[in-house]
């Protein structure tokens, strides 16, 4: 190519670069809860359904993006936490957007820090089917407690082999001239993994990364 218009690319590149194939991922959002209970800030936690999707985990209120109903990954989180809580959109106040997380395991999530305006969670009415259960946490406790950090080892895998011993190539890389290391599967780094241990349960992944990042940002804040 001889030609290029850098000012019509340049008006084609965004404006606030984003993720890069972020469709190509399970887009999920979800909302971070606050309630003010006792004078003092909680997380709202969900136990999931045993059922569903990483069923009997702590989680925050939220699912995957739709596109046929949802104009902004805001609205999923909040018609996700409507459907999975009961709660009357008015009682929803945004506080605004926490930085979106990207998972190791084809997984992006958008985060909304938010309050939740009840005077005890006993007013909310639960899907069943998606939630076991609902719980406080102060959000001092996460504030004064750093996490356990441990760490997974991950590796890629150009191909798997079936229950019948069927050897089933997804990335041809000889076929591409590739070097022989990419022919089995190799080594991609170890991820940080933040847990917490509480009286409901061990809260760890995304969940505890988000928490770990809002806590952050309110010390942060506290700095101002």
């Amino acid at each position: 190519m001889k030609n290029i218009d850098f000012e019509k690319l340049k008006n084609v590149l965004p404006k606030k670069p984003g993720i890069l194939r972020k469709k190509e991922y399970f887009n999920a959002a979800v909302l971070i809860p606050l309630v003010l209970y006792n004078e003092e800030y909680y997380f709202l936690f969900e136990k999931r359904g045993a059922k569903i999707r990483q069923g009997s985990e702590i989680c925050f209120p939220g699912g995957e993006y739709d596109p046929d109903s949802d104009k902004s990954l805001l609205e999923t989180a909040i018609r996700e936490t409507i459907e999975e809580l009961g709660i009357k959109r008015g009682k929803i106040k945004v506080i605004g957007k926490v930085d979106i997380l990207v998972g190791n395991m084809g997984v992006t999530v958008d985060p909304f820090l938010s309050v939740i305006k009840i005077n005890n969670i006993e007013e909310l009415k639960l899907d069943r089917d998606e939630v076991e259960k609902i719980f406080l946490l102060p959000v001092s406790y996460f504030y004064e407690t750093p996490p356990e950090t441990y760490y997974l080892k991950l590796e890629v895998h150009p191909y798997y082999t079936t229950m019948n011993g069927e050897k089933i190539d997804l990335f041809p890389a000889k076929e591409l001239d590739l070097p022989e290391r990419y022919l089995a599967p190799w080594t991609a780094g170890k991820h940080k993994v933040y847990a917490w241990r509480t009286k409901e349960g061990t809260i760890w992944g995304m969940t505890a990364a988000l928490i770990y990042e809002v806590i952050n940002k309110i010390k942060l804040s506290e700095e101002g």
